[in-house]
């Protein structure tokens, strides 16, 4: 239950520091006092959206805190799973500064808004006009008959199961998206693949062909040039072998007697031994160089081949044109590799939508047999509520897919009057019948949700006399199970409360702040008076209000 609320720099308010107790809390005040700024307020705790026009002064930070006892509900799953202290006593904190940077904060330990709202979801509900107009929402309709059908470990199961289902789903589409595209491609991608596979790529090759081209199509210009040379070297008469034998004799004849002689004997001798050398090169080069055009022809092809898949695939040489293939073989690889995973997620897609199946099948049957109850228990507390002919019917039908909330559609539908069927509550229903169908829904579930605390912002709306009267028992019946705030306008729920704040607005010079004070008995009894009355307080006002409060106790 909520047991602290500190506001401090929240629109008018400038600081409130308010108490609360369990059973029936009451807040009361005149219109724009700002009793809706303390909902807001709230609102900043259980994760809704803020920003700097909430500071009422724009150089300080808001701060807005709730001490909650949560001893008696079963949270230490959220925050073990959330890594966070767990305490009896947990304090939501949100702080908005004034360059509307947000802060949330679970036990003094920093968290995201989404992990407050979380936690905050389990403490309070809210009830507000918009609460009102969900009514119509397929989802919230099929969250009241889950609620009184006890049906929360099966939804709990069904959410996990269709989480599951839908990434499974997410992930298939996208795969066969894939495999559906590049399959359109595959007959191409296929044939290139062929193509370079019989071209049987070898790296290294280009250099060597083209090496051999320019060989053999110079063969006779390069023929002509070594016999030439090697006719030099050893041809009969003078040749530069048989000159350099006789420079090699004349040196020997003078080196006795010559200082460098053995030297030039020596560098002779070597010049000799690698010109030799150097002429027997040229002699086999020169034996080994034919002209072949058949297989300068071959060469040629194989090159204009090679040159012909480089530009196809726009690369620049050999090396990267086996990349290519390599690339394009892979690829191949993908799509059958895709076409298994596909298989796979297919059994995985079928096997989810079995259980999800299984598990709607038992959530339809716990809903089928919680409405008939729902029904009347609804149309007994309406005819109290002063609606003695209203008719209040459930309609549960199948959907073609599962969503979140399972495979039914529910639909509820809502009369006021004898005569006529029922109708859409959201369509038929006025605003009064609205609150009146909501405030018995919410107060059949008391029992079965499990929740702390519960906020009604005028749900008593478009109510008076003796059902307003009804409204207030059945508000503080809520309060015996749970923890319940009222903002109310009637004195007859007023007169109801175990604990009653009064909001109003105080004006200090320039400035309009909102302020709520804890009423004493006899405060209570002149509030209660301003209700039934007006702004002026009569002495019958004072009398009827003492009247309503001994007929509260009874």
């Amino acid at each position: 239950m909520l047991a602290k609320l500190l506001v401090q720099n929240y629109a008018l308010i400038k600081e409130l520091d308010i108490e609360f107790e369990n059973g029936l809390t009451i807040i009361t005040g005149e219109t724009g006092a700002g009793k809706s700024i303390l909902l807001g307020a709230l609102s900043l705790i259980l994760g809704s959206r803020a920003d700097t026009t909430v500071l009422l002064n724009k150089n300080e930070k808001c701060i807005v805190e709730g001490s909650f006892k949560i001893e008696e509900y079963d949270f230490n799953g959220f925050f073990v799973s959330n890594e966070l202290d767990y305490e009896p006593v947990t304090i939501l904190r949100r702080e908005i500064n004034p360059a509307g940077k947000s802060r949330a904060f679970i036990n003094d330990t920093p968290v995201t808004v989404n992990v407050l709202k979380e936690l905050g979801e389990k403490l309070i509900d809210i009830h507000s006009q918009h609460q009102t107009l969900m009514l119509n929402d397929n989802s919230f309709q099929l969250n009241i008959i889950d609620s009184f059908a006890g049906a929360a470990r099966l939804k709990g199961e069904y959410r996990a199961t269709y989480s599951s289902f839908r990434k499974l789903k997410k992930e298939y589409d996208e795969v066969k998206e894939k495999t559906d595209r590049n399959k359109a491609d595959l007959e191409y991608y296929q044939y290139q693949l062929d193509q370079l596979q019989e071209a049987k790529l070898k790296k290294g090759e280009q250099e060597e062909l083209e090496t051999e081209q320019e060989l053999l199509g110079h063969a006779e210009e390069i023929k002509l040039a070594l016999t030439g040379s090697s006719n030099l070297f050893s041809a009969e008469g003078i040749s530069i072998l048989s000159m350099l034998r006789e420079v090699k004799i004349n040196i020997g004849k003078i080196r006795a007697f010559l200082p460098d002689g053995a030297c030039l004997l020596s560098r002779t001798e070597s010049s000799l031994i690698e010109l030799d050398d150097l002429a027997a090169e040229i002699e086999k080069l020169c034996a080994s160089i034919e002209a072949d055009p058949e297989r300068l022809e071959h060469v040629n092809s194989r090159l204009d081949n090679l040159y012909s898949l480089m530009q196809k695939h726009r690369v620049n040489n050999l090396d990267e044109l086996i990349i290519k293939k390599e690339e394009i073989c892979e690829f191949i690889k993908s799509i059958v590799s895709n076409d298994e995973r596909l298989s796979e997620l297919e059994v995985l897609l079928n096997n989810a939508s079995a259980s999800l199946k299984i598990i709607s099948e038992e959530m339809s049957d716990k809903r089928a047999n919680a409405v008939p109850e729902i029904e009347l228990k609804i149309i007994e507390l309406l005819k109290q509520l002063g609606m003695p002919n209203a008719k209040f019917r459930i309609s549960l039908s199948r959907l073609k897919e599962f969503n979140a909330s399972g495979i039914d559609q529910a639909d509820f539908l809502f009369s006021a009057n004898k005569q006529i069927a029922p109708e859409n509550l959201a369509k038929i229903a006025s605003g009064g019948e609205l609150s009146r169908v909501m405030l018995s829904l919410k107060s059949l579930l008391t029992k079965n949700n499990n929740l702390p605390t519960i906020i009604f912002d005028e749900i008593d709306s478009g109510v008076s006399g003796e059902v307003a009267d009804r409204v207030g028992q059945i508000l503080a019946g809520m309060g015996e199970y749970m923890q319940v705030i009222n903002i109310t306008h009637l004195p007859q729920v007023a007169s109801r409360g175990n604990m009653h704040y009064h909001v109003y607005k105080d004006e200090m010079d320039d400035s309009t702040f909102t302020r709520i004070k804890l009423l004493s008995p006899e405060e209570r009894v002149l509030e209660v008076a301003r209700l039934l009355s007006g702004s002026e307080v009569t002495e019958t006002s004072i009398k009827n209000a003492r009247e309503l409060f001994k007929a509260s106790v009874n």
